[in-house]
């Protein structure tokens, strides 16, 4: 395996088999159904498992927490952190078939237990949720929207309920109409990848 996981987490032995599995697993399907280009392929463990993990480094997510990864496209970050917190509930979700049955083959074949797979609109998705996670989906308004009576009341973390968001770029735009409810942290903190350099987390509190 690329060790640029082991260089950043200290993982157990069923997560080391579990991160090892993905990219052969990923390889197969990639084939079948075009996930990922073959360009970031090359860089798999950097730009999407690792990114999707970096997550992991500003938010500790209990025992028993909820997540939902709206718009999961591949499986990410949804994968990577079922992975990373086996006693987390996650429900990854994409309106996008082909997507969502290579998911489900893939949540299948790493025997992730605490993961379901769902092919609808998070808008339809009829539950609630401690944390709704993204990675490239759409505009802060839009997913603010779209999560609108997703999000439980009850908070049960040191940071509050709300959307945790994978983004680049400038954000300044984007971020502005939400200045009293977001937090900002920078990627490039924890990892010292020139692809982290402009690669943020946003905190959208609910």
């Amino acid at each position: 395996m690329d060790n640029i996981i082991n260089k950043y987490f200290k993982l157990s032995t069923q997560q080391t088999d579990q991160i090892e599995m993905l990219l052969s697993v990923y390889s197969l399907w990639n084939e079948k159904v075009n996930l990922i280009s073959r360009k970031d392929f090359d860089n798999f463990y950097e730009r999407h498992v690792l990114h999707s993990l970096s997550i992991a480094k500003f938010y500790a997510f209990k025992k028993d927490t909820n997540i939902m990864d709206l718009g999961t496209g591949g499986g990410f970050p949804g994968i990577p952190l079922a992975i990373m917190f086996p006693d987390v509930q996650f429900h990854l979700v994409d309106s996008i078939g082909k997507k969502i049955k290579v998911v489900q083959e893939v949540v299948k074949e790493l025997k992730l237990n605490n993961t379901i797979v769902s092919n609808q609109r998070a808008e339809d998705v009829d539950d609630t949720f401690d944390f709704i996670v993204t990675r490239a989906v759409s505009k802060l308004n839009k997913l603010d929207l779209w999560s609108k009576g997703k999000i439980s009341k009850k908070h049960n973390h040191v940071f509050k309920n709300g959307l945790i968001c994978l983004k680049g770029g400038d954000l300044t735009l984007e971020t502005k109409r939400f200045k009293k409810r977001i937090a900002t942290h920078s990627i490039s903190d924890f990892f010292s990848e020139q692809f982290f350099e402009n690669k943020k987390i946003i905190h959208l509190n609910k």
